[in-house]
């Protein structure tokens, strides 16, 4: 990137590292088992976009030895967060949060922080969400996403693509099925069956987008035995400001919802967002070195779990039948799997979702050969680096396109949303869904 390019955007450090930082960073052996698995030096071939490299400049900035603007800024920037590097690194280096940590001291250029900031607000404050979310949902169910989607060019076209990916694959189905869950203050449920309970984080753009799998979620969960009680007053989880280095407001989100879900006596709080339930996983970095709230963050974090967590529970309590006992339909066909970054190398999700979508009758499931690898969505960066996104992604189509699928599977909206926009851009038809709503199929 020129450098008159990278001045526009970037300005200069906001706050200091803290020592706690500097050892982290420090504890990196330099072995290089990051650099082949990270997608950007995959296409760059650049040392300063590995993680290797991309340490070395935070090691060097927070030594005062390199300029926080210009291209240390660009490099970060370049990251996709997807903590491959985490998963083979020796030295337990926690390279995700040092991104986050390294990206909230750089002072963006005010028109470049405006622009982020009223992007988040449109996605995460209830009320500007409620119109961003209304207006989408009229564009999704009248079929102008995806038909102006696949017209426009640039930002304008891939907006709206991504906004058709979110149309359920089964209908929507749903709201006149499900049970309200109790809210504070009713009657707790019955629990003389040994039922269990859990709240679900709604989160932002799953209650906004992805309703029809906040309703397979809760009747996959009903006929596995759990309970729901509400959690009210809970918000955006937070991570989508974190990876924007935005760290205060993400602590803002998650004092909400430490709060909300301390006021609920429930055994679990379940997410089907892998970038949402790593983001609550996270807490406890974020209030490191806030003991009050570091302790009540480790508390909230030891209930959070996938609801394919849940489900792969359950089939093994009941020899593999859980999900599937019941089930009125088999769901003939194949079934390609993509694992979501956030929750096969940020929560360490590995198996479960496919133990889960086996144990469905009709079903031949298999992991794409690119599985653990990015799919280039990572929240915002396919807006703001479309052509290395479209790079990172292009081998991940390729495979579905040779796979012959009737469905992709994938546990986060981002992935959902991402794929099903390059396959909707490549003519390709076949649907992205989340894992949970082949198991709600199986029922009927």
């Amino acid at each position: 990137m020129p450098e008159a390019a990278i001045g526009e955007e970037y300005g200069t450090v906001s706050q200091a590292p803290s020592r706690i930082t500097e050892e982290l960073l420090a504890a990196c052996v330099h072995c290089g088992f990051c650099v082949p698995v990270c997608p950007t030096w995959d296409i760059l071939r650049e040392e300063n976009d590995s993680p290797r490299g991309r340490l070395y400049l935070m090691l060097a900035e927070a030594d005062g030895r390199v300029d926080p603007a210009g291209a240390f800024a660009v490099h970060l920037d370049r990251c996709l967060g997807c903590r491959a590097c985490e998963s083979v690194c020796p030295a337990g280096v926690p390279y995700g949060h040092l991104l986050e940590q390294a990206r909230a001291r750089i002072r963006r250029r005010p028109a470049t922080r405006r622009r982020q900031r009223w992007v988040l607000s449109a996605l995460t404050r209830p009320d500007a969400a409620r119109l961003t979310y209304a207006a989408a949902r009229f564009l999704r169910s009248t079929g102008l996403a995806g038909g102006l989607g696949r017209l426009l060019p640039g930002r304008a076209g891939q907006l709206l693509r991504l906004l058709a990916a979110t149309r359920p694959a089964f209908g929507l189905g749903a709201s006149s099925l499900r049970a309200q869950p109790p809210r504070l203050g009713d009657d707790p449920p019955d629990k003389d069956d040994d039922r269990e309970t859990y709240a679900l984080l709604t989160g932002c753009v799953m209650e906004g987008l992805f309703e029809h799998v906040h309703a397979a979620t809760r009747r996959s969960l009903a006929r596995s035995g759990y309970d729901e009680v509400e959690a009210p007053g809970q918000a955006c989880c937070g991570a989508l400001h974190a990876h924007a280095g935005q760290l205060d407001e993400a602590r803002q989100h998650a004092r909400r919802n430490i709060e909300a879900f301390e006021r609920t006596d429930c055994d679990w709080v379940v997410t089907n967002s892998a970038g949402c339930g790593a983001g609550l996983k996270d807490y406890p970095a974020w209030f490191a070195q806030e003991p009050d709230w570091l302790e009540r963050a480790e508390a909230l974090t030891g209930r959070v779990r996938d609801v394919t967590e849940i489900l792969a529970v359950e089939l093994e309590r009941s020899g593999g039948g859980s999900a599937t006992a019941g089930a009125t339909r088999a769901i003939e066909g194949r079934v390609g799997y993509d694992a979501p970054c956030h929750l096969h190398h940020a929560q360490g999700v590995l198996d479960q979702p496919l133990d889960v979508l086996r144990a469905l009758p009709g079903l031949e499931v298999e992991a794409l050969p690119s599985s653990a690898h990015c799919c280039g969505g990572a929240g915002m960066y396919n807006l703001e680096h479309p052509e290395l996104a479209d790079l990172v992604r292009a081998t991940k189509l390729g495979e579905i396109q040779r796979g012959g699928y009737d469905w992709i599977a994938t546990g986060n909206p981002g992935c959902i949303m991402y794929l099903g926009a390059g396959l909707l851009r490549a003519g390709d038809r076949t649907p992205v869904v989340h894992p949970v709503e082949l198991v709600d199929r199986a029922w009927g």
